[in-house]
Protein backbone atom coordinates (compact mmCIF):
# COMPACT_ATOMS: atom_id res chain seq x y z
CA UNK A 1 0.00 0.00 0.00
CA UNK A 2 1.05 3.56 -0.62
CA UNK A 3 2.08 5.60 2.38
CA UNK A 4 0.27 8.83 3.33
CA UNK A 5 -2.88 8.02 1.34
CA UNK A 6 -5.19 7.58 4.33
CA UNK A 7 -6.45 10.52 6.41
CA UNK A 8 -5.37 10.95 10.02
CA UNK A 9 -7.81 9.15 12.35
CA UNK A 10 -7.84 10.79 15.79
CA UNK A 11 -10.02 11.66 18.80
CA UNK A 12 -12.25 14.77 18.66
CA UNK A 13 -14.96 16.20 20.90
CA UNK A 14 -18.49 16.15 19.46
CA UNK A 15 -20.84 18.68 21.07
CA UNK A 16 -24.47 17.53 20.98
CA UNK A 17 -27.39 19.96 20.70
CA UNK A 18 -28.11 19.68 24.44
CA UNK A 19 -24.53 20.72 25.30
CA UNK A 20 -23.12 17.33 26.22
CA UNK A 21 -19.73 16.47 24.79
CA UNK A 22 -18.83 13.01 23.53
CA UNK A 23 -15.37 11.92 22.42
CA UNK A 24 -15.22 10.04 19.13
CA UNK A 25 -12.64 8.97 16.59
CA UNK A 26 -12.89 10.88 13.33
CA UNK A 27 -10.98 12.29 10.38
CA UNK A 28 -12.50 15.75 11.08
CA UNK A 29 -10.03 18.52 11.89
CA UNK A 30 -7.11 17.86 14.23
CA UNK A 31 -6.69 15.98 17.49
CA UNK A 32 -8.78 17.68 20.18
CA UNK A 33 -10.96 19.80 17.83
CA UNK A 34 -14.65 20.25 18.65
CA UNK A 35 -17.44 19.51 16.18
CA UNK A 36 -20.77 21.16 17.12
CA UNK A 37 -23.82 19.36 15.75
CA UNK A 38 -27.05 21.05 14.62
CA UNK A 39 -28.97 17.76 14.60
CA UNK A 40 -28.01 14.68 16.56
CA UNK A 41 -29.59 11.36 17.61
CA UNK A 42 -31.05 12.91 20.78
CA UNK A 43 -33.33 15.28 18.83
CA UNK A 44 -33.80 13.84 15.33
CA UNK A 45 -37.20 12.18 14.74
CA UNK A 46 -35.59 9.23 12.93
CA UNK A 47 -34.01 8.14 16.22
CA UNK A 48 -36.51 9.49 18.74
CA UNK A 49 -39.67 8.18 17.04
CA UNK A 50 -40.94 11.73 16.90
CA UNK A 51 -44.51 12.66 16.24
CA UNK A 52 -44.53 13.37 12.53
CA UNK A 53 -47.73 14.09 10.70
CA UNK A 54 -48.52 12.75 7.27
CA UNK A 55 -49.29 15.80 5.14
CA UNK A 56 -51.98 15.33 2.54
CA UNK A 57 -50.44 16.81 -0.62
CA UNK A 58 -53.18 17.46 -3.14
CA UNK A 59 -55.62 15.04 -1.50
CA UNK A 60 -53.53 11.98 -2.36
CA UNK A 61 -53.81 10.36 1.06
CA UNK A 62 -57.56 10.95 1.17
CA UNK A 63 -57.92 9.57 -2.37
CA UNK A 64 -55.91 6.44 -1.41
CA UNK A 65 -57.94 5.89 1.76
CA UNK A 66 -61.22 6.26 -0.12
CA UNK A 67 -60.10 3.94 -2.91
CA UNK A 68 -58.97 1.15 -0.56
CA UNK A 69 -61.38 1.77 2.34
CA UNK A 70 -62.84 -1.75 2.23
CA UNK A 71 -59.51 -3.58 2.50
CA UNK A 72 -58.91 -2.83 6.18
CA UNK A 73 -56.37 0.00 5.93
Amino acid sequence: MKKDTHPDYHIIDVKMTDGTIVQMKSTYGKEGDTLALDVDPTVHPAWTGGNTRLLDQGGRVSKFKNKYAGLGF
